[in-house]
């Protein structure tokens, strides 16, 4: 009778063991995964403004900005280049510019001698177990081959209305209203569209990255989500314009002298002084404010992409084993240096929004010190205990996640063609062209890069200090074109839009 007892006792405990266990399990199951996934969201063209960095007091970002509370704020990011392409190059496979003669939108990755086969940052997690996927703009196109499709285990084809052609453009005449006579002064445009989000591909290419999010993965997965707004057009669903009057936008601070202490080169890539540049076109036809109000709205709408995916992981299994890396390949300039675009080496241009959330690890904190896009790789194979790839040029930020006031004596390097480099400190700027001619900002005094003090005598120091971290190999550019400036006016009239 004792033993009957204990054996009726044994089982229930059993049963009551298990059903515990059972109503204690997530659905879906995570599967038997042991390493940390990665939700990789690239944003086109965007620089900082946004809430987390305060680049803007109008700017709109709450997703974002949400994720920055979460994971660590680099407050001093910096692209491998200021240009689509060789940016999302650098950072996909730990090279250089200089290094792989990628130095704009014409070089063809895969052309490259170091490059035809030289593994991606997806390629070398799938080599190492991870299921890799992807869809929107992660290499320098959403489709096609310089979507480098090879990189994926399971690459999708971009879907939905872009918004890159609007009803109201015309032959002559843009939404905006300015006059346009070609590809390159039709590409600065924005206005309302008359379109629902969901139809549009962005917005597409979110809730397919939330749908990955909601099912079950069996092995670890790599998830990347590439956002092309604020990419030019600005053309966005109305909703967004509405959102934000023109009559109270705030317009960046303009130095109509900035250009005066340049060199003749400084001042021929700005393009500020030409009358059919763009800086004097937007300011000629008075649409300063409504250029900002574009592209704020346009930040909001991305913003918006963004948030799809964050909520979809932050009510999935896996929201406590997923780092999350949310970049922007390059800056942006709105008048600045009498500048619009990209395509130079100043700040507004190179430094681009960099959070990295890692469950356990972060929670809210900001670094200061100077980190590169090209960083990325070392650091993702660090934080997922990945073997190193011994080719990568950049460095593992880890150290920084942990302590983001850690030693760190490492400047950012910026490349816009062969020998044209900035060299970014916590306090300096330092830009050398091909033709000799240099530039010097010191932040600490000057954060807008007013003064140029590159020829006063009393910093020739700090000049060579600064000069030894510029790339030693400048391959030449695998498009063939020695003259970068020609190139990139080039590669703007040919950019698809």
């Amino acid at each position: 009778m004792k033993t009957k007892d204990n054996s009726l006792y044994q089982g229930l405990t059993l049963s009551l063991l298990l059903l515990l266990v059972t109503s204690c399990s997530p659905s879906p199951s995570p599967g038997n995964q042991s390493k940390f996934n990665v939700l990789f969201i690239a944003v086109d063209d965007l620089n900082d403004w946004t809430g987390f960095l305060n680049g803007h007091p109008q700017a709109v970002t709450p997703n974002m900005d949400r994720l920055a509370r979460q994971g660590m704020v680099f407050e001093r990011a910096y692209c491998a280049a200021p240009v689509c392409n060789p940016s999302r190059v650098a950072l996909m496979t730990g090279y250089r510019p200089s290094t792989s003669g990628i130095y704009g939108n014409n070089d063809f990755m895969r052309e490259a001698d170091l490059l035809k086969d030289a593994l991606t940052i997806p390629q070398w997690f799938s080599k190492h177990g991870y299921h890799t996927m992807a869809r929107g703009k992660i290499f320098h196109h959403a489709n096609g081959k310089w979507a480098d499709t090879i990189s994926w285990n399971d690459w999708q084809k971009n879907e939905g209305r872009s918004m890159t052609i609007h009803p109201a453009l015309t032959d002559s005449t843009l939404v905006n209203g300015m006059p346009y006579n070609t590809r390159h002064q039709r590409a600065l445009d924005w206005g309302p569209m008359q379109i629902d989000v969901n139809e549009t591909s962005d917005f597409k290419t979110a809730k397919w990255a939330a749908h990955i999010l909601q099912e079950k993965h069996d092995k670890p997965f790599f998830l990347a989500c590439g956002i092309f707004r604020p990419h030019l057009p600005w053309y966005v669903p109305h909703k967004y314009f509405d959102s934000l009057a023109k009559s109270n936008i705030e317009v960046p601070a303009i130095n109509e002298a900035d250009l005066e202490d340049l060199s003749p080169f400084g001042k021929q890539i700005s393009e500020g002084l030409n009358v059919d540049g763009d800086y004097q076109r937007i300011k000629g036809y008075g649409l300063q404010e409504a250029a900002v109000q574009g592209y704020l709205v346009s930040i909001r709408y991305a913003d918006d992409c963004v948030g799809e995916v964050l909520s979809a992981l932050e009510k999935s299994a896996y929201k406590d084993k997923t780092i999350v890396v949310l970049w922007g390949d390059h800056g942006w300039h709105l008048g600045e240096k009498l500048h619009y675009r990209k395509f130079v080496l100043w700040e507004e241009s190179t430094r681009v929004p960099l959070i990295i959330y890692v469950p356990g690890l972060t929670n809210g904190e900001r670094c200061s010190q100077p980190v590169n896009l090209i960083d990325l790789y070392p650091t993702l194979l660090d934080l997922c205990g990945l073997p190193e790839n011994t080719n990568n040029e950049g460095r593992s930020i880890v150290p920084l996640l942990k302590n983001a006031e850690a030693t760190w004596d490492f400047p950012s390097i910026t490349t816009m063609g062969p020998n044209r480099h900035a060299v970014r400190t916590k306090q300096w700027r330092y830009i050398q062209y091909d033709d000799g001619s240099e530039e010097l900002y010191d932040h600490h005094k000057d954060s807008l890069e007013w003064i140029n003090l590159a020829n006063k005598t009393e910093y020739k120091t700090t000049i060579n200090e600064l000069s030894r971290w510029l790339p030693s190999v400048n391959t030449l550019p695998v498009s063939g074109g020695l003259d970068i400036k020609g190139q990139f006016r080039g590669e703007q009239d040919r950019e698809k839009l």
